[in-house]
């Protein structure tokens, strides 16, 4: 596929996802959608990649929402074939075998918010806004947001996101436990670049596996849960890394992982 409305690269390991529509404020369109599944079946594809970035282009949005002019035309049945795309597509970012940061550089309002809770992290500049404003528009989150915002800021607090819509700051976002870090918006990519770092440095199985364990656990039951997190234990126990790792504390030195 031809990128129009994204910039995509694999650069040392990790993949650089860069949406960019900076005259609409990077919003979600049907064919970015398009492209973002496209670049999401690469980074599946690549088992020599580590770590995932998405961020927008510019430094005002990181994704403004979706775009408005096509929600115009929706109605319940295209309605609903949008959302189920984007809340797949959402689900394959969250679901990666690997890390996916966003660098939110901007505003991550209504669709844009969505995207960033699918990330692993959000690491946030001191300028981001966040909000879940679709109520005034007239309708609700529809890419995954009702379920992920209360999950990670609570009940309470997503309803009151949900319902009224308002903006909120980087700074109460990071109260909140909305975003991981927030740092000057000059050091933001930065920033993300020392989480690449530190990511690559880890036993690529047991992130995969401690990512799947807290995923999966969070649409489980407690005795589920803990079932499934047994069974990925023991399998990070086949590891070559496992080995590496016990034997490079007990000889006190630092660890050479492989992958394995």
């Amino acid at each position: 596929m031809e990128w129009k409305l994204l910039t995509y690269k694999e650069e040392d390991s990790a993949a650089y996802i860069i949406i960019n529509r900076p005259e609409v404020r990077n919003a979600l369109s049907n064919r970015l959608v398009d492209e973002l599944e496209e670049a999401i079946s690469q980074i599946e594809k690549n088992d020599e990649l580590r770590a995932v970035v998405i961020t927008g282009a510019g430094d005002k949005a990181f994704m403004s929402g979706a775009d408005i002019r096509e929600l115009v035309e929706r109605d319940a049945i295209i309605g609903r074939k949008h959302t189920r795309q984007r809340q797949e597509l959402f689900g394959r970012i969250e679901n990666l075998n690997i890390p996916v940061i966003a660098a939110v550089n901007g505003y991550a309002i209504g669709a844009g918010l969505e995207l960033s809770m699918a990330c692993t992290f959000r690491i946030a500049s001191e300028n981001a806004k966040f909000a879940a404003s679709e109520v005034k528009l007239g309708i609700i989150p529809g890419a995954g947001g009702t379920q992920r915002l209360s999950k990670l800021v609570g009940k309470g607090k997503a309803l009151e996101m949900i319902i009224f819509g308002d903006i909120i700051d980087a700074a109460e976002a990071f109260r909140i436990g909305l975003v991981n870090k927030v740092v000057p918006q000059e050091k933001l990519m930065d920033e993300v670049g020392e989480w690449v770092k530190k990511i690559k440095a880890l036993p690529k199985l047991a992130v995969q596996y401690a990512k799947e364990a807290v995923n999966r656990g969070a649409n489980l039951g407690l005795e589920q849960g803990l079932a499934h997190e047994s069974y990925l234990f023991a399998l990070a126990c086949t590891t070559q890394d496992k080995k590496e790792g016990v034997a490079a504390f007990l000889e006190k030195r630092a660890p050479n992982f492989t992958g394995r």
